[in-house]
């Protein structure tokens, strides 16, 4: 598929969005969004991909929301177009997703950042929420997200107050997996990522669904949901092979069955 707004490749297992609007800092505009979900269903639904990246470049991840886009929208102008709803779709991906930034993921950015399952930042990368500035707030995620991972304190002072947080400080507080050099950055995220791609891919998207369940249910619901997916995997020829792999202590062969 053709896309104006973005890049694609794959690498191995990993496929790759990649976003491009170097002219605006990568700031999601309309057209943009729906692309990088179009991209990464995509990728989602072929059985050659076992993990999804969205990067930028080495100056932005992305930088925002497309302002000239919303400057002069309604209130009702933004729920008929139900801008903020279409980044529920990222929630529609089965496949881990792994952000790699470097540069600035700043409002929309850091939104989508949060809404991925993991996250490689190059030594540059940045993170904010600073819509407080325009006189709005964040509104694909950013005030719930970062409190569960922040928690009320600094969530308030990244919302209230415009705090960035360098990749550093990401780290510390948990947003951020590893932090590598700027130059290679995106290869020591694929490394990552292929690392990912290389276990079990039915047991890898029931990992992913187990975990999510926790910020998303009580511990009761939540541990209901690992044991499903825990006996669910018993009925996959994977789960035969990874143990009988394990016994004759061999590589698996996964065939995501």
């Amino acid at each position: 598929m053709a896309y104006t707004t973005v890049l694609t490749e794959t690498r191995g297992r990993v496929g790759i969005v990649q976003l491009n609007r170097p002219q605006a800092m990568n700031a999601f505009n309309i057209a943009m969004l729906g692309e990088v979900f179009d991209a990464m269903e995509a990728f989602d639904r072929d059985d050659n991909i076992g993990v999804i990246m969205v990067t930028g470049n080495e100056k932005a991840f992305a930088a925002g929301a497309d302002i000239k886009e919303m400057v002069d929208a309604t209130a009702f102008q933004m729920i008929i177009e139900n801008r903020v709803d279409t980044w529920d779709r990222i929630r529609g991906i089965k496949k881990p997703v792994i952000a790699a930034v470097s540069g600035w993921a700043l409002g929309g950015g850091c939104e989508f950042v949060l809404s991925c399952d993991m996250v490689i930042a190059s030594e540059s990368a940045k993170f904010g929420q600073p819509e407080i500035t325009l006189g709005v707030i964040p509104g694909a995620g950013g005030t719930q997200r970062l409190a569960r991972l922040l928690g009320k304190n600094l969530t308030m002072e990244m919302v209230i107050n415009n705090r960035t947080l360098t990749a550093a400080e990401a780290q510390q507080f948990g947003l951020v997996n590893r932090i590598v050099p700027i130059e290679g950055y995106l290869d020591a995220a694929v490394a990552f990522a292929e690392e990912i791609a290389s276990r079990a891919p039915l047991a890898v998207r029931m990992a992913k669904d187990a975990v999510n369940a926790a910020f998303e249910t009580t511990l009761t619901e939540g541990l209901k949901a690992e044991k499903r997916n825990f006996y669910l995997l018993f009925s996959t020829e994977d789960q035969t092979e990874g143990m009988q792999a394990f016994i004759e202590k061999r590589k698996p062969n996964w065939k995501g069955k």
